[in-house]
């Protein structure tokens, strides 16, 4: 399952992804998270120590992240700021920390967080506004990665067929 998450006020976004991959037989769940009260990561390692793999916040992305944990693919569409995510998209990912546990492995020559769950996701960003796109695609790569996933690319709201082209 594709789960695709608008932190924007743009609806429009969301209508034509949705349309696109129907015609394509995706199935898509769409959360329109722009209302919805998602707090920042505050850093307390909970979701690693006292209370495995469940967040201390108590907010509207508890929903958010019980999904991701059983979806192929997570799509996070969000506006930006300051050459980057804006600080609603910036959120979603921060706060998926409790799919992973404290523990860390080699791969390669690299460390990496082992994963809680058995299921991956990917990754992708669909993006309205001018942020540094090349470091954009590169933090991707690098979030996937410690998440023992993929990145599926940084796209453009008016690139929207190319990301409905990487969805499964």
């Amino acid at each position: 399952m594709v789960l695709i998450v608008n932190t924007t006020s743009d609806l429009s976004v969301t209508g034509e992804l949705k349309a696109l991959a129907s015609e394509k037989g995706i199935d898509a769940e769409i959360i329109e998270a722009y209302s919805m009260n998602i707090s920042h990561c505050i850093g307390c390692n909970y979701c690693w120590l006292k209370t495995p793999g469940v967040c201390a916040i108590k907010d509207d992305y508890e929903i958010i992240l019980k999904k991701i944990i059983h979806s192929d693919q997570l799509w996070v569409i969000s506006d930006t700021a300051l050459g980057f995510l804006d600080h609603k998209g910036k959120n979603i990912f921060d706060r998926i920390l409790p799919i992973a546990t404290m523990y860390l492995r080699f791969v390669g020559d690299q460390m990496r967080h082992v994963p809680r769950y058995d299921g991956k996701t990917d990754i992708g960003i669909i993006y309205r506004g001018e942020p540094d796109r090349e470091y954009l695609q590169r933090w991707s790569e690098r979030t996937a990665l410690n998440f023992d996933s993929r990145s599926l690319g940084v796209y453009r709201t008016d690139e929207i067929k190319e990301a409905v082209a990487c969805m499964c």
